[in-house]
């Protein structure tokens, strides 16, 4: 990958070395495999929380070793690859349905997750306790910033930058 001079990023063959690069961050994923093992395995505590330690500090020295042997250019096209998936597009417009559907998606889990400790305290046992309806709402919430669309995700993005501003645009919908 090599960047010209209008700042955008060309790809340029798979090398050795980006091969070797996709290969560490293969093992980096791959080490974690070990806690379920060792737990499944029937290891001590203490020990799988000292395994876990070891692969937390041995995947961040992968991660230094995968840009030194990739280098910068073959890491962001490692990135870009990895996370070209998941990127929203900001200058997407969605419609008032498909908005509304999102906000419903986005609101629903929040409220629902800051009610459930009031809802048990008032009347315990009201409320199933099933780990499937929390995940259900954990995707349902994550799902939403795809069904909202990247203006959504702007908006959120700007509620953490201090100097940001509204600007109303009155639309006809």
């Amino acid at each position: 990958m090599s960047v010209n001079t209008e700042n955008t990023i060309e790809p340029v063959a798979a090398t050795w070395r980006f091969k070797l690069g996709i290969a560490l961050v293969c093992l980096a994923i791959g080490m974690w495999l070990c806690v379920p093992l060792a737990a499944w395995a029937g290891v001590p505590s203490t020990r799988i929380a000292a395994i876990t330690g070891v692969i937390f500090i041995v995947n961040k020295i992968l991660l230094l070793l995968v840009i030194a042997v990739m280098g910068k250019s073959g890491f962001q096209q490692l990135k870009g690859k990895i996370f070209g998936v998941f990127k929203l597009a900001p200058d997407t417009s969605v419609g008032s349905a498909r908005y509304k559907l999102g906000l419903v998606m986005f609101c629903l889990p929040l409220i629902t997750s800051w009610l459930e400790p009031y809802i048990d305290a008032v009347a315990p046992g009201l409320r199933p306790n099933i780990w499937q309806l929390q995940l259900l709402g954990d995707v349902m919430f994550l799902a939403s910033f795809f069904v909202l669309g990247g203006n959504f995700w702007e908006k959120i993005r700007s509620l953490f930058i201090r100097t940001s501003r509204v600007i109303y645009t009155p639309t006809a919908e």
